[in-house]
């Protein structure tokens, strides 16, 4: 027991101190190697951890009951990371006519003999009676699946130095996860052949698997596990050689794996949502929803291929159809999280603000796969506040601690790590004074072109069009937008625009605009936030009533003078009133925040 105990606190030491270097002892294991590739993983650890079930099974009734009081929560225990779950086709199958060696193992009884086609899972290890070691793993969610794994080992190495039963040791491992079958009959006859051209996918060598597995299909053309194993060839390929034309050639495999006769049911699918992703990630989202209708006309009854059609049709703009694929779904599976949080959404999208949150909060709450998304928690506490509930910086709070917002003020979610952020700044700060001097120095001429335009018959200003209103009239007339000219814009207000051509940092901002806009009295504006923190907005006041007009970002409430500008980040929530008696008209100016490179003013995509 003494040596046990030392076993808790040594693999305890392992990973909170980092005594050692884990590649290291990842190679050690090799000893381990229970899948053939040459080195312990993961899918090694989880075959050995079979095999420790097995001898857990043949002791399992010699287990003592844990006292009541110390009983460990089993749900509470950590899963392995999501990012070093092997891909779940090209885990090797064991020979058809083969039975894993476990001859040192005592048979289990016939009512829990694990299937052969099966990987364990470790979704929970109970220690007993030493719990207190696999609980500081629990709360401990900086530690990666690879140190737990060592720790796991050093730890049962430890107690079984001690002479102590497995089953004191391992007091439950949970069920296990049943894999995918992908091969047919015929192809477990050539299973050798396959895992051969596998390997080398697996390992990286992408042009001599691409030549394997055509040799395999020119051999078995009737195989779908060739046909298969060659679009993921093509695929891996695709990506080390950033090649959209080899990609193109893999989504044209993977359709012919699908539809070749006695592919299996789980090779069909597997095909297909390899095939639907990839189309998705080349932008052919028509091609993706057509594969994800096949899909679900199939499989009628899996709830997962369903919410995926879903977000297709959300991906193509189709909140109607994307709408009903999520009530279908929630008829049959009303605690699915992914549907209720994207069906909240969608109600969102419809104003029907108050019937989203109920959606929204559930789906959340549910912890589903897929729920956690910032704009979920984004469009949750938008809905809050819009029902005046200040439970939404409650969840603004969630989202932070998420990591999906920089802070509960700030809340874009297309941003750049390591900016400078405060909600208001001045010229200096931005170090963009010779701008703001223009503006300043030239707003009477800028006044005047835009109050030339501002007759609704030149139809020039149009309606804000993002929701943004809680009541009132807001028209905007934009110049610049995504770092180009908006149409012939620049016709209409020809000296505005020639003094802003030689600034960049405003008419080559892709993550901006440049625009008038007019709001009327009785306007209010929601609270909201901008959608990155990689540019500043600028006002420059042109008409602006005495008293009536203000706006607020984060607690910092202020108003517009003629002729002056105010430089704010939009990233950081604000607010707008309009309680005047005449219209009030600013100049938006939007710039590149001032610590971005050039690079990545170049590189990055535009909002």
């Amino acid at each position: 027991m003494v040596l046990a105990l030392l076993g808790v606190w040594s693999s305890v030491a392992v990973v909170w101190f980092d005594l050692v270097d884990y590649d290291n002892v990842i190679g050690k294991l090799s000893a381990y190697d229970a899948d053939g590739d040459g080195d312990f993983d993961v899918e090694d650890a989880k075959v050995l951890l079979g095999k420790l079930q097995l001898r857990y099974n043949a002791e399992v009734e010699s287990v003592p009951e844990p006292e009541a009081d110390v009983e460990p929560e089993v749900e509470s225990v950590p899963e392995p990371e999501a990012d070093v779950e092997p891909e779940v086709e090209s885990v090797p199958e064991p020979e058809a006519d083969v039975e894993p060696e476990v001859e040192s193992v005592p048979e289990p009884e016939a009512d829990v003999e694990p299937e052969v086609e099966s990987v364990p899972e470790l979704k929970a290890v109970i220690f007993f009676p030493l719990y207190i070691f696999q609980k500081m793993l629990r709360t401990s969610p900086r530690i990666s699946f690879k140190k737990k794994v060592i720790a796991y080992f050093i730890y049962i190495s430890m107690a079984e130095r001690s002479n102590q039963s497995l089953s004191e040791v391992l007091f439950f491992v949970s069920a296990k996860k049943k894999k995918p079958k992908l091969l047919n009959k015929f192809e477990k006859t050539i299973k050798m052949e396959i895992d051969a051209a596998e390997k080398l996918r697996k390992k990286g060598k992408m042009e001599e698997a691409v030549r394997a597995f055509e040799t395999l299909v020119l051999q078995y053309p009737q195989s779908p596990r060739c046909r298969y194993g060659k679009a993921l060839a093509e695929d891996g390929l695709a990506e080390k050689m950033l090649s959209n034309d080899m990609l193109q050639k893999a989504i044209g495999t993977y359709k012919e794996a699908s539809e070749l006769p006695n592919a299996t049911p789980d090779l069909i699918k597997a095909t297909l949502k390899k095939r639907a992703e990839r189309q998705q990630f080349l932008g052919r989202m028509r091609g993706a929803l057509a594969t994800l209708e096949k899909l679900v006309q199939i499989f009628p009854e899996d709830v997962a291929l369903k919410n995926d059609l879903g977000v297709a049709h959300l991906l193509i703009g189709d909140n109607k159809g994307a709408k009903r694929i999520y009530e279908e779904v929630l008829a049959t599976a009303p605690s699915d999280g992914f549907a209720k949080v994207h069906y909240g959404f969608i109600l969102k999208s419809e104003n029907k603000i108050a019937e989203s949150i109920p959606f929204l909060r559930d789906g959340l709450e549910s912890g589903d796969p897929g729920t956690d998304d910032g704009r979920f928690y984004f469009h949750l506490g938008d809905a809050l506040q819009r029902m005046g509930d200040d439970s939404a910086y409650k969840w603004y709070e969630r989202g932070h601690l998420r990591g999906h917002f920089a802070s509960v003020w700030q809340r874009s979610l297309y941003n750049v790590d390591g900016l400078k952020a405060q909600p208001w700044w001045t010229p200096k700060d931005t170090g963009y004074m010779d701008l703001v001097k223009t503006l300043e120095r030239n707003w009477r001429i800028i006044r005047d072109e835009a109050q030339s335009v501002m007759d609704k018959t030149t139809g020039l200003f149009v309606p804000e069009e993002e929701n943004l209103r809680e009541k009132g009239e807001w028209g905007q007339f934009t110049l610049w937008q995504q770092g180009k000219k908006a149409g012939e814009s620049c016709r209409s207000v020809p000296k505005t625009c020639g003094l802003l051509e030689r600034y960049p940092e405003a008419t080559g901002c892709k993550r901006g605009q440049i625009k008038f806009s007019v709001m009327q009295p009785g306007t209010h504006v929601w609270p909201h936030t901008g959608p990155t923190n990689c540019r500043l907005r600028m006002h420059l006041g042109l008409v602006i009533p005495k008293t009536g007009c203000k706006i607020r970002c984060t607690n910092d409430t202020r108003a517009w003078e003629e002729g002056k500008v105010l430089i704010f980040d939009d990233s950081f929530e604000h607010e707008v009133w309009q309680d005047a008696d005449s219209y009030r008209l600013i100049f938006i100016v939007d710039v590149w925040h001032p610590e971005l490179t050039q690079y990545q003013r170049q590189t990055l995509s535009p909002i």
